[in-house]
Protein backbone atom coordinates (compact mmCIF):
# COMPACT_ATOMS: atom_id res chain seq x y z
CA UNK A 1 0.00 0.00 0.00
CA UNK A 2 1.25 3.72 -0.78
CA UNK A 3 0.94 6.52 1.27
CA UNK A 4 -1.74 8.11 -1.02
CA UNK A 5 -4.07 5.08 -0.85
CA UNK A 6 -3.46 4.86 2.89
CA UNK A 7 -4.35 8.68 2.96
CA UNK A 8 -7.49 8.12 0.62
CA UNK A 9 -8.68 4.79 3.00
CA UNK A 10 -8.18 6.26 6.15
CA UNK A 11 -9.85 9.22 5.01
CA UNK A 12 -12.86 7.40 3.61
CA UNK A 13 -13.70 6.48 7.13
CA UNK A 14 -16.55 8.30 8.21
CA UNK A 15 -15.60 11.47 10.51
CA UNK A 16 -11.65 10.79 9.71
CA UNK A 17 -9.12 13.72 9.20
CA UNK A 18 -5.88 14.05 9.26
CA UNK A 19 -3.55 16.67 10.32
CA UNK A 20 -0.11 16.89 11.90
CA UNK A 21 -0.30 17.39 15.63
CA UNK A 22 3.32 16.35 16.42
CA UNK A 23 5.09 18.10 13.85
CA UNK A 24 5.23 18.08 10.04
CA UNK A 25 6.49 14.72 9.11
CA UNK A 26 4.05 12.39 10.82
CA UNK A 27 0.93 12.10 9.63
CA UNK A 28 -2.05 11.41 12.22
CA UNK A 29 -5.36 10.23 10.85
CA UNK A 30 -8.26 10.88 13.34
CA UNK A 31 -11.87 10.48 14.49
CA UNK A 32 -13.19 12.69 16.57
CA UNK A 33 -10.22 14.01 17.12
CA UNK A 34 -9.07 10.52 18.70
CA UNK A 35 -5.99 8.91 16.71
CA UNK A 36 -6.39 5.34 14.72
CA UNK A 37 -3.43 5.15 11.85
CA UNK A 38 0.11 7.20 11.79
CA UNK A 39 2.37 7.51 9.43
CA UNK A 40 6.11 8.48 9.61
CA UNK A 41 6.15 10.59 5.97
CA UNK A 42 10.29 10.54 6.56
CA UNK A 43 10.31 6.85 6.90
CA UNK A 44 8.01 6.50 3.64
CA UNK A 45 10.55 8.87 1.70
CA UNK A 46 13.32 5.86 2.74
CA UNK A 47 11.56 2.85 2.24
CA UNK A 48 10.47 2.13 5.19
CA UNK A 49 6.29 2.06 4.29
CA UNK A 50 5.32 1.70 8.01
CA UNK A 51 2.17 2.56 9.65
CA UNK A 52 1.09 2.74 13.85
CA UNK A 53 -2.24 1.36 14.10
CA UNK A 54 -4.26 0.52 18.19
CA UNK A 55 -5.46 -2.77 18.52
CA UNK A 56 -6.97 -4.85 20.83
CA UNK A 57 -3.93 -6.51 23.30
CA UNK A 58 -4.62 -9.90 22.95
CA UNK A 59 -4.93 -9.20 18.56
CA UNK A 60 -2.36 -6.97 19.00
CA UNK A 61 0.21 -10.32 20.03
CA UNK A 62 -1.64 -12.85 17.88
CA UNK A 63 -0.58 -10.69 14.70
CA UNK A 64 2.98 -10.09 16.08
CA UNK A 65 3.24 -13.97 15.87
CA UNK A 66 1.55 -14.36 12.75
CA UNK A 67 3.45 -11.71 11.03
CA UNK A 68 6.76 -11.71 12.32
CA UNK A 69 9.00 -8.90 11.69
CA UNK A 70 6.22 -7.04 9.55
CA UNK A 71 4.04 -6.56 12.75
CA UNK A 72 5.68 -5.35 15.82
CA UNK A 73 4.59 -3.40 18.85
CA UNK A 74 3.77 0.00 18.06
CA UNK A 75 6.89 2.07 17.57
CA UNK A 76 7.02 5.36 20.12
CA UNK A 77 3.29 4.26 21.42
CA UNK A 78 2.05 1.77 24.03
CA UNK A 79 2.84 -1.31 22.93
CA UNK A 80 0.27 -3.42 24.52
CA UNK A 81 -2.27 -1.08 22.17
CA UNK A 82 -0.48 -0.63 19.27
CA UNK A 83 1.08 -1.76 16.50
CA UNK A 84 3.97 -0.62 14.14
CA UNK A 85 3.19 -2.55 10.46
CA UNK A 86 5.01 -2.88 7.32
CA UNK A 87 2.85 -2.23 4.52
CA UNK A 88 5.05 -3.14 1.74
CA UNK A 89 5.85 -7.06 3.51
CA UNK A 90 3.96 -10.31 3.23
CA UNK A 91 -0.04 -10.04 3.72
CA UNK A 92 -2.63 -8.69 1.42
CA UNK A 93 -4.29 -5.39 1.05
CA UNK A 94 -7.22 -6.38 2.02
CA UNK A 95 -5.86 -7.53 5.42
CA UNK A 96 -4.40 -4.21 6.26
CA UNK A 97 -7.64 -2.54 5.07
CA UNK A 98 -9.12 -4.89 7.92
CA UNK A 99 -6.45 -3.77 10.72
CA UNK A 100 -7.04 0.14 9.36
CA UNK A 101 -11.07 -0.50 10.37
CA UNK A 102 -9.97 -2.81 13.24
CA UNK A 103 -8.14 0.54 14.67
CA UNK A 104 -10.86 3.30 13.75
CA UNK A 105 -13.35 0.74 15.46
CA UNK A 106 -11.60 0.40 18.63
CA UNK A 107 -11.29 4.37 18.79
CA UNK A 108 -15.12 4.96 17.85
CA UNK A 109 -16.46 2.49 20.44
CA UNK A 110 -14.36 4.37 23.54
CA UNK A 111 -16.12 7.45 22.32
CA UNK A 112 -18.47 9.32 24.31
CA UNK A 113 -21.98 9.29 23.85
CA UNK A 114 -22.29 12.74 22.81
CA UNK A 115 -19.20 12.16 20.08
CA UNK A 116 -20.56 9.01 18.48
CA UNK A 117 -24.06 11.03 18.55
CA UNK A 118 -22.07 13.48 16.50
CA UNK A 119 -20.11 11.05 14.59
CA UNK A 120 -23.71 9.41 13.50
CA UNK A 121 -25.03 12.53 12.19
CA UNK A 122 -22.02 13.90 10.52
Amino acid sequence: MEIDQLRDYCLSKKGATEEFPFDEVTLVFKVMNKMFCLAGLEKWERGEKTINLKCDPDKAIELREQYDGTVIGGFHSNKKHWNTIYTDRDMPREELQQWIDHSYNLVVAKLTRKDKELLKNS
